[in-house]
């Protein structure tokens, strides 16, 4: 199976199926009828949707639950997904439909003339997601994902993660504080070598996802971490 519109693995392609499916039931009149999608075929979407909703419950607990069944039914609902698309021509009509936007586009992740990472016309609305690993001499490491991913990675629509972080023993009333120092990291792992000299110290940090030309495209900041320098 080959679409470079519809992902084909597990992670991406929950997210890619949440968050079309919700899209195409939005609006007043729905997404789905001014993009000429029929209620029949939006049943059978959201069926898909139904039934791989709690599968992916079981895949996402890796120790207990996720297993060669569980996966398997997932891919096959993938397959029926693209099988539909095929068949239908979903993602071509939505694409020649004399209604279609900029953002019906990237939403479909339907191609037009535009990189993976082009510019949208709403800000980022995912928060970032961080795991800490303490390095001791002062060194820390993150890494960086959203809701969906299983690895870390720079979500479509971001080139880049903002963060803004300050040492010391008084936290940040915000991510606005004056005293907080400014960084733009274009790795989802990432290292901060804040030096010996501050262990014993706290860090708190905010992060949020980041275009580096159109900042006012940015997400929201994530909630302050804290974590002890060692």
């Amino acid at each position: 199976m080959s679409n470079s519109r519809i992902p084909t693995s597990i992670n991406p392609f929950n997210v890619y199926l949440n968050n079309t499916t919700n899209y195409l039931n939005e609006g007043e009149p729905k997404n789905a009828e001014r993009l000429g999608v029929t209620d029949d075929e939006l049943a059978l979407l959201s069926g898909i949707k139904t039934r791989w909703t709690p599968l992916f419950g079981l895949y996402t607990d890796k120790s207990n639950t996720r297993t060669q069944a569980v996966t398997a039914q997932l891919q096959d609902l993938i397959n029926e997904f693209y099988t539909l698309n095929q068949t239908k021509h979903l993602l071509d009509r939505i694409a020649a439909s004399s209604e279609v936007t900029v953002v019906d586009l990237q939403m479909f992740n339907i191609k037009n003339g535009q990189s993976k990472h082009s510019v949208g016309v709403q800000p980022i609305q995912d928060v970032v997601i961080t795991s800490i690993q303490l390095l001791g001499g002062g060194s820390v490491t993150f890494k960086c994902n959203a809701p969906g991913y299983s690895r870390p990675a720079i979500i479509d629509g971001a080139d880049s993660i903002q963060v803004a972080f300050m040492i010391g023993t008084t936290p940040p009333e915000s991510a606005d504080d004056k005293g907080l120092r400014r960084d733009v990291t274009t790795k989802a792992t990432f290292t901060l070598p804040l030096g010996s000299g501050n262990t014993g110290k706290y860090l708190y940090i905010y992060y949020r996802w980041y275009i580096v030309k159109h900042p006012e495209l940015a997400g929201p900041w994530s909630a302050l971490q804290t974590t002890l320098i060692v």
